[in-house]
């Protein structure tokens, strides 16, 4: 065949330095963000961190009403120390685009690394780096392993760290369950499952009959993992042996094995102290109204050393060049922060608006709040408000919480409303904490209780609520007291 020329028209979006700077610092933790300005003051001459002046953002009150459009146009004059004009793009200008570049893969890994405490997560970053895989499934497995709480068990639906990946990965159900598989299988063997049900279903998998652990064994123990563990806590072996038509025999060698599995496998590596967080906004009553300020720190204020910036015009072709590529990155930095700032002050007031009834009367009166709500409400990307509301805190009379503490989903009430799973969750730990504890109140009864308070839900849910919580089954609590 011979070789032909063709032209071919397309549209490709890379991500500019200035798009993914701002989109790192929007998913730093306070702690890290301060980690990142020292570094940044350290390595540029042209920044300066300013203390005895004016702030160079617009206050709270007033960031309210002036960030209300996320980009405005550029002046083009020299910026000062005292004022900045707001950023010239936006992080969510290419938010809904699936395209982008595989630069940004390592800059997330830094990101998500960095924010690592935990020796757990030091342990699975490390399986997963040695790992052969593509690198987009790399990143959705830093994903994925950033998600996963001290105990081992995945903390977020798989839908939101899907939106946690956008706009540099646009990934398919299929693909994150995919690598979650492989996760799962990590060591510990069950890190990252989504129930202690799949957590014993993934340990068991490991193994193969042999004689001293025969295939019927092996294959009851799957069963009752997988759909009799409530079950077995309630009836005991014996019953639920003639209930399911097994010998006694085969049902204790598979309650045996059961035992001998790990339902908390985080737990035996992590060694994770008490996590210090440093609040990224207040919230505090104000002549009878919320009121949210951010925190100092979330609005550090940096300016431009004029002193270095002077000397550029009489500096020679390469010193100048050096000194006009650092003070670019010097305003870059400082547009990311502010866009990072007002980002998170937007956020922290919606959150405000939204679970101002948390506030004023605690769990029972939270109302269900999704990420895509706020995201419309704030004309931001899902995969933005994903990224403000991990690793950020709020305090708040009843506490300090991270921003994700106030999204849950909703169930629909028999008056035609919706409760919110943290507020059924707090109605069932107070109905449990109230009951007599010789005649505790299973699943079911706890079903039937919420039902008379006008909560519709399945017995399944209520059952996987005092579980997130960390409840005894109503014989586990009867044999406790």
């Amino acid at each position: 065949m011979k070789p032909v020329l063709q032209l071919k028209l397309g549209q490709n979006l890379t991500l500019t330095p200035q798009l993914r700077q701002a989109i790192r610092m929007l998913q730093l933790s306070s702690q890290e963000l301060e980690a990142e300005i020292n570094l940044a003051l350290e390595s540029n001459p042209l920044l300066d961190r300013v203390e005895d002046m004016e702030p160079p953002y617009p206050s709270a009150d007033q960031s309210a009403s002036t960030q209300e459009t996320a980009s405005a146009s550029e002046s083009g004059s020299e910026d000062s120390a005292e004022s900045y004009d707001e950023p010239e793009w936006s992080l969510d200008d290419y938010a809904s685009t699936g395209t982008s570049s595989s630069q940004n893969h390592d800059d997330d890994r830094e990101s998500v690394i960095g924010g690592t405490t935990g020796s757990l997560r030091d342990h699975l970053f490390w399986q997963l780096n040695l790992t052969p895989m593509s690198q987009r499934d790399r990143a959705i497995g830093y994903a994925l392993i950033e998600a996963i709480g001290s105990d081992g068990y995945l903390s977020e639906p798989l839908d939101q760290i899907r939106a946690g990946l956008l706009p540099e990965i646009e990934s398919s159900a299929e693909e994150v369950e995919v690598v979650l598989h492989r996760i799962q299988r990590f060591d510990p063997v069950g890190v990252a499952a989504r129930s202690p049900s799949e957590c014993l279903c993934i340990q068991l998998s490991q193994f193969a009959p042999s004689p001293e652990m025969p295939a019927e064994v092996l294959a009851l123990a799957q069963k009752l993992a997988r759909d009799h563990l409530e079950a077995l806590a309630r009836f005991g072996p014996d019953k639920l042996a003639a209930q399911l038509g097994e010998t006694c025999t085969t049902m204790s060698a598979a309650v045996a094995l059961l035992r001998s599995l790990d339902p908390r496998p985080g737990a035996q590596i992590s060694t994770q102290e008490v996590e210090y967080v440093t609040p990224d906004a207040y919230v505090e009553r104000h002549r009878g109204l919320w009121r949210v300020t951010l925190a100092p720190g979330c609005r550090p204020r940096l300016g431009i050393n004029r002193h270095y910036e002077s000397l550029i015009g009489s500096a020679t072709k390469g010193d100048a060049a050096y000194l006009k590529g650092q003070l670019q990155e010097a305003r870059w930095l400082i547009r990311s922060l502010e866009t990072r700032a007002d980002t998170v002050l937007r956020v922290a007031r919606c959150i405000v608006k939204h679970q101002s009834a948390f506030l004023e009367h605690g769990p029972e009166a939270m109302r269900p709040l999704t990420l895509r709500e706020v995201a419309e409400e704030l004309e931001l990307h899902e995969s933005t408000i994903s990224r403000v509301t991990t690793r950020k805190y709020l305090h708040t009379p009843r506490g300090t919480f991270e921003f994700k503490h106030f999204f849950c989903s909703g169930v629909s009430t028999e008056d035609g409303g919706s409760a919110s799973s943290t507020a059924i969750q707090a109605m069932i730990r107070r109905l449990v904490e109230a009951e007599d504890p010789r005649k505790p109140l299973s699943d079911a009864k706890l079903t039937d209780v919420l039902k008379t308070e006008g909560i519709t839900v399945a017995r399944r849910t209520v059952a996987k609520y005092r579980e997130a919580m960390n409840i005894p089954s109503s014989s586990d609590r009867q044999r406790l007291a």
